[in-house]
C-alpha cells in the first residue's frame, strides 16, 4: 500500500492528499451521475428497468445504483462500475435526450475519476487496498479477495487441501490445584492430495513457559505416539485413514500415510489429545503475562474454526483477546514475546462469544460437532454444560497464519 495512503499516526484527524482527492472523486460522481439518472425515465423503478432503458446490463445497472445510494463518497468510489461501463451509461442517458449540461458533467467525473485510478494511484486493485483502510465493507471484500487467491495459489503450489480445519483447545482445572489440564480436538474435513506423491500432514505444537516438553496421551490415557494414537475413528473416515505420528520436542506431527490424490481420495481425520497439568493455573497479574490457545494454519483451507471451551473456575470474568501472527519467518509466536508484537497482522477477524453449555456449540463446518464434543468430554468426565465458548471463525484463513485467542493470567490465593 503507498504510504500516502495511511492517515499519519501523530495527526489521526488530518486527511492526506490521497484521501482528498478519493473523497473528491466520489463527491463528483455522485452528483454527476445522480444528476443524470434523475432525468432518465423509470430509474427508480429498479435495475431491470433502468437496464433497459440505457441499453446496458442489469447486473451494471444494480451495480451503479448501489454505489448511488452509498452513504459516503469513499462508499461510492468503492461501490462504482469501472469508468468505461460508466461512460455506456452517460451515452445511454444522452439517447434518451438529457440536458447536454448534465451529461458533460457527469462525464467530466467520469474523466475524474479515471485519473484517480490510473494517474494518482495505478490501478483498480491498488484503490480498493487503500480503501481498504477507511471503509469496512471494502476491507471486507479487499481480505477476501485476497485470502482466497492465496489459498488457491498456496494449495497448489503444496499439492494439498482441505475444506475445513477445525481447532478447540478446553481449559479443565488438573486434580492438583495448581495446573491446568489442556485438551486438542483437531478435525481436518475434507482433506486432499491435489498431485501424487506430495508428503500430507499437520501439527500439533505448543510453547509453554516452564514446562519441560510435552506428553500428550489420548482419551484412554495412553501416549499419542503410535499410528492411531491420537484418532477418534468413530468420527474419521470409514475405514481410517492410516497416519504416521511423530513427536517432536514441543510438536507432535501426524503424516497422513496414504497414496491416494484427486477429490475422490478426501479424507476426515479427527484427532484428540490430552495434556495433563500443561499450563500454571496461577500466574501473578504484576507479571503482565497472558495465558494462551492457538490455532496455526499448516494446511491451506477454505474455513477455519478455533473454539475455546473454559472450565467456569478458571479466568473467571474473563474473555478472550484475537492476536493474529505471521508465522513465516519465526515460527510460532509467544503472545508473551513483545519482540512478536511485529509479526502481529491486521485482519478483520474477530472472537465471538458462544454462551455457556453444550447446545450453544454447534457448528456448520464440522459434521457431528456436538457429538464430538459429547463424546471427548464423556470420555474424560467433563461437564460440557459448565464450559463458556468462544469462536473465531475464518474464510480462507492465510497459510502460515497463528490464530491466538489470550486470557489475562489469574492471581494466586492469597
Amino acid at each position: 500500500m503507498p504510504a500516502d495512503a495511511q492517515i499519519r499516526p501523530d495527526h489521526p484527524s488530518t486527511p492526506s492528499a490521497i484521501e482528498v482527492r478519493i473523497t473528491q472523486a466520489g463527491d463528483a460522481l455522485h452528483k454527476g451521475l445522480s444528476g443524470v439518472l434523475d432525468r432518465v425515465p423509470g430509474s427508480d423503478a429498479g435495475p431491470q428497468k433502468l437496464a433497459g432503458q440505457l441499453g446496458i446490463d442489469k447486473v451494471l445497472a444494480s451495480r451503479l445504483l448501489k454505489a448511488l445510494r452509498s452513504p459516503d463518497p469513499m462508499s461510492v468510489v468503492h461501490r462504482a462500475p469501472g469508468p468505461e461501463p460508466l461512460r455506456r451509461v452517460i451515452k445511454g442517458s444522452a439517447r434518451l435526450g438529457v440536458d447536454a449540461s448534465l451529461i458533460a458533467e457527469a462525464a467530466a467525473a467520469v474523466d475524474r475519476f479515471e485519473r484517480l485510478i490510473r494517474s494518482d494511484i495505478g490501478d483498480r486493485s491498488a484503490l480498493e487496498a487503500i480503501l481498504s483502510a477507511w471503509v469496512p465493507e471494502a476491507r471486507r471484500e479487499f481480505e477476501l479477495r485476497r485470502k482466497q487467491a492465496a489459498y488457491r495459489a498456496m494449495s497448489q503450489l503444496k499439492g494439498v487441501e482441505c475444506d475445513v480445519y477445525a481447532e478447540a483447545s478446553i481449559l479443565w482445572p488438573s486434580a492438583d490445584g495448581t495446573h491446568v489440564d489442556v485438551v486438542w480436538i483437531k478435525s481436518v474435513i475434507g482433506l486432499r492430495r491435489l498431485r501424487p506423491g506430495v508428503p500430507v500432514h499437520f501439527t500439533s505444537r505448543r510453547r509453554v513457559e516452564g514446562v519441560e516438553g510435552r506428553l500428550p496421551r489420548n482419551l484412554a490415557g495412553e501416549p499419542v505416539d503410535s499410528v492411531r494414537g491420537a484418532v477418534i475413528e468413530d468420527f474419521s473416515t470409514d475405514p481410517v485413514p492410516a497416519l504416521k505420528t511423530a513427536i517432536v520436542g514441543e510438536s507432535t506431527h501426524y503424516l497422513l500415510d496414504e497414496p491416494g490424490f484427486g477429490s475422490g481420495s478426501a479424507v476426515n481425520l479427527v484427532t484428540c489429545e490430552v495434556n495433563r497439568a500443561e499450563l500454571p493455573r496461577y500466574v501473578p497479574r504484576a507479571r503482565n503475562r497472558r495465558t494462551w490457545s492457538s490455532s496455526d494454519i499448516n494446511i491451506p483451507a477454505r474455513r477455519n474454526q478455533f473454539d475455546l471451551f473454559i472450565h467456569p473456575d478458571l479466568y473467571p470474568d474473563e474473555s478472550p483477546d484475537l492476536r493474529i501472527y505471521d508465522t513465516a519467518i519465526r515460527g510460532q509466536a509467544d503472545v508473551n514475546d513483545p519482540t512478536r508484537d511485529i509479526d502481529r497482522m491486521d485482519l478483520m477477524d474477530s472472537v465471538e462469544p458462544l454462551g455457556k453449555g453444550l447446545v450453544r456449540f454447534g457448528s456448520s463446518d464440522v459434521p457431528r460437532y456436538r457429538g464430538l464434543l459429547e463424546h471427548v468430554l464423556a470420555g474424560l468426565s467433563f461437564d460440557p454444560d459448565r464450559l463458556r465458548g468462544y469462536r473465531v471463525a475464518s474464510e480462507y484463513p492465510i497459510y502460515g497464519s497463528q490464530f491466538a485467542m489470550t486470557l489475562r493470567t489469574t492471581d494466586p490465593p492469597a
